[in-house]
């Protein structure tokens, strides 16, 4: 693993529209073991080991960014926990962590190995995780993700808050689903001190079905809630897109990402890079760089500091996401278990 004493301290980054890009998402694989309805196809055609970096080659990359200004790293996928060894690098990040360098180091998972997992993401300094949750009804459950087991994913939910883990549940909005869980996943998270957010479908890549009869507006289901709940605007972040709101009756924080309904480009302080080592700076654009190639043409940082330094002036002002009602095509081909959540 690449020792800081040979990093250089580097200016922080700033894109063209004056934002300072602090946090990056990093897909360690882009394969899972669930093939959830809105985020794969059933048959899907995962990336052949050799193409993608190893830990050690992601480490580097992690770290180039770190020295770069990042503060907020988040470990996605595909699955980040199927990774083989992936707590390697879970473990030799975490050195950020105790120089200071980095302030946040955490995960998105489907929770399925995260009963395995949770004390050793503690005591690598990981101290918040987000959970892909969208239903509490196990044939739900079972039907949105193609082969999960929700007792699996419970548990690890369990394991982690024993862990002493901070759990935050992510749900998509299904319509014809959450329309009538969205009440009964409120009380059940906010009941267990979990925050929740609710985020609208996105159009990436082909999946099976059309995203114009899974799409549920976030305005329509925040109405709904309304008729039974009293939600107050608080000015709670946590470096991500959602915003927050209060649930008085339960006390609980509920979030909203609303790529579709109302875009949160306007602050975006995030990008990302896939487990092959290209970097996307808007998850809604197509205009990508490749960082593995100087990367590997360099055992010092200095091409790929270049790459990374040309890859943020070219960071656009905001994604543009439609789900398209007449061809029903997605508005990127890439599925998101390519780029990572």
């Amino acid at each position: 693993m690449l020792d800081d004493r040979v990093m250089a301290a580097g200016l922080p980054m700033i894109d063209p529209f004056g934002r300072s890009i602090d946090y990056l998402r990093v897909s360690v694989t882009d394969r899972c073991d669930f093939r959830c309805v809105y985020c794969m196809s059933e048959d899907m055609t995962f990336l052949p080991k050799k193409d993608l970096l190893t830990l050690e080659e992601l480490d580097r990359l992690c770290s180039a960014f770190i020295a770069k200004g990042v503060r907020k790293l988040r470990l996605t996928g595909g699955e980040p926990l199927v990774r083989r060894d992936i707590m390697t690098l879970f473990r030799s990040l975490s050195r950020h962590l105790d120089s200071g360098r980095l302030q946040e180091l955490t995960l998105t998972t489907n929770g399925s190995q995260l009963a395995r997992f949770a004390a050793e993401l503690k005591s690598c300094g990981v101290e918040r995780v987000n959970v892909s949750l969208d239903t509490l009804d196990p044939d739900a459950f079972r039907a949105i993700t193609r082969w999960g087991d929700l007792a699996k994913v419970l548990e690890g939910i369990d394991k982690a808050q024993e862990a002493g883990l901070a759990v935050k549940i992510n749900a998509v909005a299904v319509k014809g689903m959450t329309e009538t869980e969205a009440f009964r996943l409120i009380e059940w998270a906010h009941g267990r001190g979990m925050d929740l957010t609710f985020i609208e479908v996105m159009p990436l890549g082909d999946v099976s079905g059309h995203r114009v009869d899974q799409y549920l507006p976030l305005s329509v289901l925040r109405a709904q809630l309304l008729d039974r709940y009293t939600l107050e605007d608080i000015p709670y972040a946590t470096g991500g897109p959602a915003r927050y709101v209060r649930v008085a009756e339960t006390g609980g924080r509920l979030g909203f990402i609303t790529p579709m309904t109302h875009n949160f480009c306007e602050s975006c302080n995030r990008v990302r890079i896939t487990c092959t080592g290209t970097l996307f700076m808007c998850l809604g654009q197509e205009d990508a760089a490749d960082l593995r190639s100087p990367l590997r043409a360099s055992e010092s940082n200095g091409l790929l500091d270049e790459a990374i330094d040309r890859a943020i002036a070219r960071k656009p002002k905001g994604h543009d996401f439609i789900i398209d009602r007449r061809t029903k095509q997605p508005s990127v081909s890439r599925h998101m278990s390519m780029t990572g959540g």
